[in-house]
């Protein structure tokens, strides 16, 4: 899954490609992490 990831006040937030919220993660490390898990 193509995710897109957004810093928003201070915080990552990740929503996938058709604009919908998946989850979010204190630091772009975090959320790719979180992300790449998804993914597999």
């Amino acid at each position: 899954m193509e995710l897109i990831y957004k810093m928003v006040n201070g915080h990552v937030e990740a929503y996938d490609r058709s604009g919908a919220f998946c989850f979010s993660a204190d630091t772009m490390q975090e959320a790719m992490a979180e992300g790449a898990g998804r993914a597999a």
